[in-house]
């Protein structure tokens, strides 16, 4: 069988887990037509849990449909895009869930931004409103951006009274230099308050008909190889699509019967789509936190008999040597997840010895609407982020070309599926190289070097912007770093390409030695040990 084929044979169906379909049916509907419906479906369910302070579906439905009744009549209509700068909080997702409601797009900015980053989002995305942290208001102002309305939001509006006090110490501490603006401050510059508006207007928000398929949803920033960052175009169709391939991937999960540890930042793809969204639409309760407290997060998870946890590799890193960490009966819970970057075997089976729980890895872009692959929870493999979810074709081509590589060979990762971003906002050209047609079909070229085995699991290799070009030779980086891991003086390594004219781009790497090695090891003999091990194209010329 050519290469061709077999991609698009799909190999890995046959690990599915048992009752996994091929394809699912995605439902014709918004997002908030989604939430609405399991908002009425479990109304006195616990939606969120905010240190505490417990909010039912019926309330946070009454109070998306107060605060989008607001936004109505500040101005925000179909099309119009509201910047959310926001921590972890319930109004985000109030915010969030009233701006999709009256057929604008959400785009979420990053609470650690300065004032140039937000400057460049708002005017992008082209935000004429913007629901603000209190103490973040700084940056907004210092932008200089024209804007029709700033909304003011302070998180201890929904913390109970002791931990209210602790919030506003927390957050002093980790935006310092910033102020929370006076009452007197709030009057001159005429901001509105979050809480005031919810108090001022009723539960009547205007009814709007959405074009799921074409109607944008949500601009999330993504960090580009080179330049500024840029939006990926998100339709409902897309956020919708993903919620009933995630649901089918893991049935384990029952509707209205599951408690997630919410603490992943809701501005990123991942705590956004996959921790929020699919919690809310499913009919989770969300044990939401604004601040990574490790403590907290596992008393938590025995508190209310969590079922699912989200994490990054260096979280779990941390975890797996942190003391408290067998407070936790991990092996109870349904899923403990890792996503957002690769995850070390070493980590993996570290963990898996303390806690006697397996991480299941996962694989997204903000372009995929946080995911395309996962893991199959009864066959996970150490070293793969699994097989791609329902409705998703994924396949592997030529690094600078388009024919598709045989099994087992490292190139670039293609997806084309309804979870698909439409394009990047207002850049027709990053569109156009990112998005490409094979045989009638529309595949993103994810940047990212994998193979994919005989039994259809992914394999993560390198970026594709990690990509040497020296004298016309192809070097990955990670080849290189990878023989110098193997060298018992170097603690870490990181290998980069530097322009060079005469040569195209000169190998230098970067490496941390072993305590007891400084000042004993010279670059020399560094070089030495790799012209041991490597061709001589992809010795490094600077260390």
């Amino acid at each position: 069988m050519e290469a061709k084929e077999l991609y698009l044979s799909k190999p890995w169906l046959q690990y599915y887990p048992e009752g996994v379909p091929e394809f699912v049916d995605i439902p014709d509907m918004s997002v908030p037509e989604l939430f609405d419906q399991v908002a009425q479906k479990y109304k006195k369910k616990n939606a969120l849990i905010f240190y505490g302070k417990k909010i039912s579906y019926s309330m946070l439905k009454e109070a998306v449909d107060r605060f989008a009744t607001a936004l109505h009549d500040i101005g925000v209509s179909k099309g119009g895009t509201v910047a959310l700068y926001l921590l972890n909080c319930p109004q985000y997702v109030i915010a969030y869930f009233a701006t999709l409601k009256l057929g604008a797009k959400v785009t979420p900015i990053s609470p650690v931004y300065t004032s140039k980053e937000v400057r460049h989002q708002l005017q992008d995305s082209d935000a004429k409103l913007v629901v603000c942290e209190d103490i973040l208001y700084d940056n907004v102002e210092k932008s200089g951006v024209s804007l029709d309305a700033v909304i003011l939001s302070n998180i201890g509006d929904y913390l109970p009274p002791l931990k209210r006090l602790f919030g506003k110490a927390a957050l002093e501490k980790a935006y310092q230099g910033m102020e929370v603006p006076s009452e007197e401050f709030i009057r001159q510059k005429g901001l509105l308050q979050f809480k005031e508006l919810l108090k001022k207007y009723p539960p009547g928000p205007p009814k709007v008909d959405i074009d799921p398929k074409n109607d944008l949803a949500a601009l999330p920033y993504t960090g580009g190889t080179t330049g500024l960052p840029k939006a990926a175009m998100l339709t409902h169709n897309n956020m919708v699509a993903l919620q009933a391939q995630i649901t089918a991937f893991w049935p384990l999960f029952e509707e209205g019967k599951e408690v997630t540890i919410a603490f992943l930042p809701f501005f990123h793809i991942y705590g956004q789509v996959v921790v929020m969204l699919s919690g809310l639409v499913q009919g989770s309760t969300l044990v939401l936190f604004t601040t990574p407290d490790f403590d907290e997060i596992l008393t938590a998870i025995e508190r209310y008999q969590a079922s699912a946890f989200y994490g990054v590799p260096t979280l779990y890193e941390y975890l797996k040597e942190y003391e408290k960490t067998d407070r936790v009966n991990w092996r109870k819970l349904k899923l403990i997840a890792c996503g957002a970057d690769t995850l070390h075997e070493t980590t993996i089976h570290e963990w898996e010895r303390r806690t006697g729980a397996k991480i299941l890895e996962g694989y997204g872009m903000t372009e995929t609407t946080a995911v395309s692959h996962s893991t199959p929870f009864d066959r996970p493999k150490a070293g793969s982020f699994g097989v791609p979810l329902p409705n998703v074709d994924a396949a592997v081509i030529e690094v600078e070309g388009t024919e598709f590589v045989p099994v087992n060979e490292v190139g670039e990762l293609i997806l084309s599926g309804p979870n698909i971003m439409q394009g990047y906002w207002k850049r027709p050209k990053e569109t156009e190289e990112s998005l490409i047609e094979l045989d009638g079909r529309k595949w993103l070229r994810t940047g990212d070097l994998v193979r994919m085995d005989e039994e259809g699991y992914f394999h993560f290799f390198d970026r594709k912007r990690d990509l040497i070009k020296y004298k016309g030779y192809s070097v990955f980086a990670r080849h290189v770093e990878e023989v110098l891991y193997k060298h018992p003086q170097i603690k870490a390594a990181g290998v980069v390409g530097v322009p060079d004219p005469s040569v195209g781009q000169i190998i230098k790497a970067y490496v941390v030695l072993q305590s007891e090695a400084r000042g004993k090891i010279s670059e020399e003999e560094i070089i030495k040990f790799c012209k041991q091990h490597l061709a001589h194209y992809k010795v490094p010329k600077i260390i």
